[in-house]
């Protein structure tokens, strides 16, 4: 049991839970620093040991990794490209209405004005067959990792997305991995990206009370992940007893910012989402640690944590 639960996003399953932590929590005390807690801070990361706060992180990547899980075989990949189609083209529609980069804005809007959507950029019968997919790799969006880097970003996040939503097994699995973590002492449910889905379905199956942060969460998203959550319609979990939701403007996946529209409360609860969309994590839109860092979350995290 811990203290704070950890939930990581797409494309982690090179790593583990021990990976995740070392990167995850001297960003988060960084955070928490900065925002006037250094007591806090140095409880959860000090002198780079992990301090007297339990944070752990719930690690379900490696699921991904047995055969078929990544999309590996012809058949894997036919069962979930239309889903994956659907999801990058969503993707696009986000940047083309609200990126930062004007320059991704006008590439996202030609391809989906484009007639030629399938063949513009095509690079053999796999690209023809993914244009979406093709087009949101080509974005600047993605520019840190490099082109060739960022085609197996995209590949392995709309893959993990879609086998999350439509292979129960990989649900159950995943989501148990948090609620294994979770108990009496916990006060803190942290997910990132994907991992805001995995820890908002695993809070509706927990009785122990804690504050859901959600950082760069697609949960909003229309015709794909909203209306595959589990319960429907979808509402705050009852187990949440506070929920704070960060989301960069930059960021394609947190395609929409603010939650509150479409969670209401739990009955007999008044808990709401709040959003914070003020934040710039730079470069790195939606990188974990960009948001772990900000002051705004460091307060969050102390105020959960005090009597």
């Amino acid at each position: 049991m811990a203290a704070i639960v950890l939930v990581h996003g797409i494309a982690q399953e090179q790593y583990g839970a021990d990976v995740l932590e070392s990167r995850w929590l001297p960003a988060l005390a960084s955070g928490v620093r900065t925002a006037g807690y250094a007591d806090i801070a140095d409880e959860l990361w000090r002198g780079a040991r992990p301090g007297r706060i339990e944070a752990r992180m719930a690690f379900y990547g490696n699921i991904f990794l047995e055969p078929g899980a990544q999309g590996g075989t012809g058949t894997a990949r036919a069962e979930h490209l239309e889903l994956s189609e659907e999801l990058a083209t969503a993707w696009l529609r986000r940047a083309a209405e609200q990126s930062d980069d004007p320059r991704d804005r006008a590439a996202a809007r030609r391809y989906l004005d484009s007639a030629a959507l399938g063949s513009e950029g095509a690079m053999g019968a796999g690209r023809a067959l993914r244009p979406a997919a093709n087009a949101l790799t080509r974005l600047r969006w993605f520019a840190p990792f490099g082109f060739g880097l960022a085609a197996r970003f995209v590949d392995r996040a709309l893959t993990q997305v879609t086998r999350y939503l439509e292979d129960s097994e990989v649900r159950d699995i995943a989501q148990r991995r948090v609620l294994d973590l979770i108990g009496p002492d916990t006060r803190i449910v942290l997910a990132h990206s994907l991992g805001s889905v995995v820890a908002y379905e695993a809070m509706h199956r927990s009785d122990h009370p804690a504050t859901l942060v959600t950082l760069g969460s697609p949960l909003a998203l229309q015709s794909i992940i909203y209306p595959r959550l589990r319960p429907q319609p979808p509402f705050v979990p009852p187990s949440a007893i506070r929920w704070e939701n960060l989301a960069d403007r930059d960021d394609i996946v947190a395609t929409h910012l603010d939650l509150a529209p479409y969670f209401p409360p739990a009955p007999g609860s008044a808990v709401v989402p709040a959003t914070y969309h003020s934040l710039d994590n730079g470069a790195g839109p939606h990188d974990a640690t960009h948001y772990l860092t900000k002051r705004s979350l460091g307060r969050i995290v102390a105020e959960s944590l005090g009597p």
